[in-house]
C-alpha cells in the first residue's frame, strides 16, 4: 500500500488526488493522508507563477512534515489574467524520493462580479459564496462546478491534473 499525502483538508482535493491516482496505476492500493502546511504564497495567488509555486511548496512542507509518505502533493488554486479577463485555474505539484511532476488545470473565465470581488481582495471561493448565495462553495463544486451547472466540477477539473503530473511517476524511464 502506498501513502500519498496531500496538503491540504479540503475533501475536494484530497478526492482528485486519489481518484487521480487510482486512475493512473489501477493495479496499486493507496491511503490517503492530509496535512495542513502553508503555501507561502497568497491566500488567492493572482499569477501563474505565484499559484505553481505555492503548490510546489505546499508539497514539499508536506515532505517534511509528514516524512512517512510515498508522495506528497500539493495543490494550489490561482488566477490570473487573459487580456482584461480574470481566469481561474490550479496547479498540482506530485513529489516522492524518487521523481516530480507538476500539471495545471484547463483555465476557465470568471463573471466580472466575481472578478470584482477578487480583484478587490477576496479569495475566489468567497466571491463564489457572495456572488451565487453558496456557503463554503471550494469544498464542493467550486466556481467552474458553479458556472457549468456542475458538468465540471473542482474535483473532476483538479482530478485531470493530478493525472498530468503523474505521467513522470508512470513513465520513470523517460523521466529520470
Amino acid at each position: 500500500m502506498k501513502k500519498i499525502i496531500v496538503a491540504s483538508t479540503n475533501p475536494v482535493k484530497l478526492t482528485a488526488v486519489l481518484n487521480g491516482f487510482q486512475r493512473m496505476f489501477p493495479g496499486e492500493v493507496f491511503k490517503i493522508g492530509s496535512i495542513n502546511v502553508p503555501s507561502g504564497v497568497s491566500d488567492q495567488p493572482m499569477t501563474d507563477t505565484e499559484s505553481r509555486q505555492g503548490a510546489e511548496n505546499r508539497a514539499e512542507n508536506a515532505k517534511q512534515a509528514a516524512p512517512g509518505g510515498d508522495y506528497w502533493v500539493g495543490v494550489e488554486g490561482g488566477c490570473g489574467y487573459l487580456g482584461s479577463d480574470l481566469v481561474a485555474y490550479a496547479w498540482i505539484f506530485v513529489i516522492s524520493q524518487k521523481a516530480q511532476g507538476c500539471a495545471q488545470t484547463a483555465l476557465f473565465r470568471l463573471p466580472k462580479k466575481v472578478q470584482d470581488l477578487v480583484e478587490s481582495g477576496l479569495e475566489l471561493g468567497d466571491a463564489d459564496d457572495i456572488v451565487f448565495g453558496k456557503t463554503n462553495s471550494k469544498q464542493e463544486s467550486g466556481a467552474v462546478g458553479l458556472l457549468t451547472g456542475d458538468v465540471v466540477t473542482r474535483t473532476s477539473l483538479y482530478e485531470q491534473a493530478v493525472i498530468l503530473a503523474l505521467i513522470p511517476f508512470k513513465n520513470p524511464d523517460l523521466y529520470r
